[in-house]
């Protein structure tokens, strides 16, 4: 594990952004009396979120220029010190301390009392990501998480600051944010690393193309004058187009074994169907089967669906739906015909740490 550690860590010092704005004070590890942070940060914590565009933002696309910075194939994860307690947070609300006691030990020891971070938890396995080893995580008996940490430790890549010293820091902007995590971070050791942020789109491109190899999905864009805003859409990503997510809508076989994936996405509010899988593995279709649900009488699909492209054809198949709940990520083609995959998607995994409400619309 050490390489892809080594690794990175000599990416993000050389990529590292500019700092180019005031610093906030930042406090040593522990000083006596220091205040917890914010009731709203206790946790849970509400994040930003992104929304997907097909093209790179100019770099004055988004108020006070754009900073750009790798999109990271982890588990967005909020970690909240406090004076008492250190805790990680999920997008969704969970508290996943015990699932990452790594970080967590990491943060007690690097992190100030009343910080809160925003970041992404990672797991590299050599040279590159691997989401399977993350996803393993969350899923294993409570008395084997420590086992799989030992095997394969997990990284915390920090990419905004939420709260510090016991302030609320969310109304700042971004590049006075930006600033104070850096300082913070300077003293931090692997598993504690810091995301590169640039002002120039060239060198994020660049960036985009260098980490592909290692699992980075894209980068994300944000505007260098914009404060935090929980619950909202304001950031900008953008993904390689090696994968994309759909919404499980319906399967061919039955629901505990199926053979094909058919995937759907909303447009103007309908669930649509988009594609179809080309024939699962069984792994696959174990590990699709073990999250989808039958769905109930109101899906809006029908019972049969044609065996030719887009779903026509004189032919046809039983369709069995599912509840519209679960995303998959799939490895897809880039010919599109009035929306839909003109060619067989090809599954990569489930991704339980999306929402339908983050797959793309058609």
């Amino acid at each position: 594990m050490a390489t892809g550690h080594e690794g990175v860590n000599r990416q993000l010092s050389r990529l590292r952004g500019r700092r180019g704005a005031p610093t906030l004070a930042v406090v040593p590890l522990s000083v006596p009396g220091l205040p917890d942070v914010p009731p709203e940060l206790a946790g849970p914590v509400a994040v930003a979120l992104a929304r997907p565009v097909r093209d790179l933002p100019r770099a004055d696309a988004l108020p006070g220029g754009v900073r750009y910075e790798p999109k990271w194939d982890g588990y967005r994860l909020v970690v909240v010190r406090t004076g008492g307690t250190t805790r990680a947070w999920s997008r969704q609300g969970r508290d996943l301390s015990a699932r990452f006691p790594d970080v967590v030990a990491a943060a007690v020891a690097q992190v100030p009392p009343g910080t809160v971070l925003d970041g992404e938890v990672v797991v590299w396995n050599g040279s590159r990501l691997d989401f399977g080893l993350l996803q393993q995580r969350m899923v294993a008996p409570a008395g084997r998480v420590g086992a799989l940490a030992a095997a394969a430790p997990a990284s915390y890549v920090a990419f905004d600051l939420l709260a510090l010293g016991g302030a609320d820091l969310r109304d700042r902007r971004l590049r006075e944010r930006r600033a104070a995590l850096e300082e913070l971070a300077a003293r931090w050791a692997p598993p504690m690393q810091l995301s590169p942020v640039t002002a120039d789109p060239d060198e994020a491109r660049q960036w985009s193309a260098d980490f592909r190899p290692a699992g980075v999905e894209g980068l994300v864009a944000k505007g260098a004058a914009t404060r935090y805003a929980p619950g909202r859409r304001e950031w900008l990503k953008v993904k390689s187009w090696e994968t994309t997510e759909v919404v499980a809508g319906g399967v061919i076989g039955p629901v505990e074994r199926p053979s094909q994936l058919v995937a759907g996405r909303y447009r103007d509010g309908e669930l649509v169907v988009v594609g179809r899988t080309s024939p699962l593995s069984p792994a696959q279709s174990a590990e699709l089967a073990a999250v989808l649900t039958p769905a109930g009488p109101d899906h809006p699909w029908p019972e049969r669906i044609g065996t030719g492209a887009f779903g026509g054809g004189r032919l046809s198949v039983p369709l069995t739906r599912v509840r519209p709940d679960v995303v998959v990520e799939v490895s897809a083609d880039a010919a599109l015909q009035a929306g839909v995959f003109r060619h067989p998607l090809r599954y990569v995994r489930t991704r339980p740490d999306l929402e339908p409400a983050d797959v793309p619309e058609q």
